[in-house]
């Protein structure tokens, strides 16, 4: 092998076992600080009314206790408002079910109507949130996916009253029904995510999961940001940004999310994801890509090298070996860390997800070819389909057409395009 590509290949080589190692730094601190903060949550008491803004659409699974588990919250001061595109979708039904087994919560339900300019769920928002009592000091937001544990609500506001801190967010913990290829890589893959998360988020905020103080929210005329686009937590991540409002992760606002998946739905999640982070977060899809790639290639290097070592002898098979038992190895111990959250999250699980955390720990090489495939598939195009809506999304997360199942097509006026542009 020439001098010059072999030299090449030790550094890349090298560098890339360094990245392996400061990601499995990253997620020992993960562990210590969601340990750490976990072992905490009794003391905390707040005060203050909160009102809980829950968009649904759709039939999630197992959706009546994800509800119900809204309304079973350890906190004494907190309204719930259910937000529906109309009285004929499936979730409703499931919505009053809830609402009528847990009379003593004041909740009610919001028919918001069909979206013209934003996302359904973000125009879900802003008609909910346009008039908020006097009374609310937090707003709080939740995804009907989700299922937090009772103590949820009340160390988000918690946090939201330590001061410096302008949002408080969770993360989703996926809880397969089966464990299947298709639900072992996204389960993966969303671990990983996680675990990159400690006590400041670096402004990010998962909608699923959040919560912000209510003169905040107006101060940084949030529902204003929002018209128009398409990703509700993006758009609030840039605001806090913008502002310089610090983002606390939480690791009591976890909350588990059931998950069945094929493999053509799972690939087309991931796809979404990455594509809704390209057209609102550039930079941070930029290096997801670059990141996925440089991993990827030196996994297919070491094993060019070794085919090419074990025909020609030269250089010895024993150095892509050697790379490439450390670079697993590695990811064997992330895997390994990350699995032992599962004790920390959600105790219960623990039996039953036996045969996906061994997947997690051990196939990371087949978890990041998929990662690589669907960040790089999301370098094209901009229709992105949520809940059986399309949307024609611009680079910043502007909205420009939207396509229902049924054949309608919205687009917005002449003027907000226009105002979009100028902006």
């Amino acid at each position: 092998m020439d001098a010059y590509y072999f030299s090449a290949y030790l550094i890349l080589s090298g560098l890339v076992i360094v990245w392996s190692l400061l990601l499995a730094l990253q997620t020992w601190e993960h562990r210590r600080y969601a340990r750490s903060c976990m072992r905490d949550i009794v003391r905390h008491q707040p005060s203050g009314r909160v009102a809980l803004f829950a968009p649904c659409k759709g039939v999630d699974i197992e959706l009546e206790s994800n509800l119900r588990a809204l309304l079973e919250q350890d906190y004494d001061n907190y309204e719930v408002t259910f937000i529906v595109e109309s009285t004929d979708d499936p979730a409703y039904p499931a919505i009053r079910r809830a609402m009528a087994s847990h009379a003593w919560v004041p909740t009610r339900v919001v028919v918001a109507g069909k979206a013209r300019e934003s996302g359904q769920k973000v125009h879900n928002l802003i008609v909910a949130t346009e008039h908020v009592s006097r009374r609310v000091k937090y707003m709080a937001f939740v995804d009907s996916d989700a299922r937090p544990r009772p103590e949820w609500l009340r160390m988000m506001v918690a946090r939201l009253d330590e001061p410096g801190w302008g949002a408080v967010t969770g993360y989703r913990w996926f809880t397969p029904e089966r464990a299947s290829i298709a639900n072992a890589l996204v389960y993966s893959m969303n671990c990983d995510v996680l675990a990159l998360l400690t006590r400041s988020s670096h402004y990010l905020i998962w909608g699923g999961s959040w919560a912000i103080r209510r003169d905040v929210f107006d101060a940084v005329r949030l529902r204003d940001e929002w018209r128009g686009t398409l990703s509700d937590d993006l758009i609030a991540s840039r605001v806090m940004k913008r502002h310089r409002l610090a983002v606390r992760f939480e690791p009591a606002c976890v909350v588990a999310s059931p998950l069945e998946e094929s493999i053509g739905s799972a690939m087309s999640f991931i796809r979404r994801q990455y594509l809704i982070a390209r057209l609102n977060t550039f930079d941070w899809w930029l290096f997801s890509l670059v990141s996925a790639t440089f991993t990827n290639l030196i996994w297919l290097g070491n094993l060019g090298v070794l085919a090419w070592s074990l025909m020609t002898g030269s250089p010895s098979p024993w150095i892509p070996l050697a790379f490439g038992a450390i670079h697993y190895l590695i990811t064997v111990y992330r895997g390994a860390l990350r699995q032992s959250l599962v004790q920390t999250y959600f105790p219960h699980w623990e039996k039953a997800s036996r045969r996906i955390k061994r997947f997690d720990v051990w196939a990371n090489p087949l978890v990041e070819l998929a990662h690589w495939i669907g960040v790089a598939s999301a370098s094209v195009g901009r229709w992105v389909n949520w809940r059986g809506i399309s949307y024609h999304v611009l680079p910043g997360g502007k909205v420009q057409r939207i396509v229902r199942a049924d054949g309608a097509s919205e687009q917005p006026d002449e003027d907000i395009l226009h105002f979009r542009k100028a902006a």
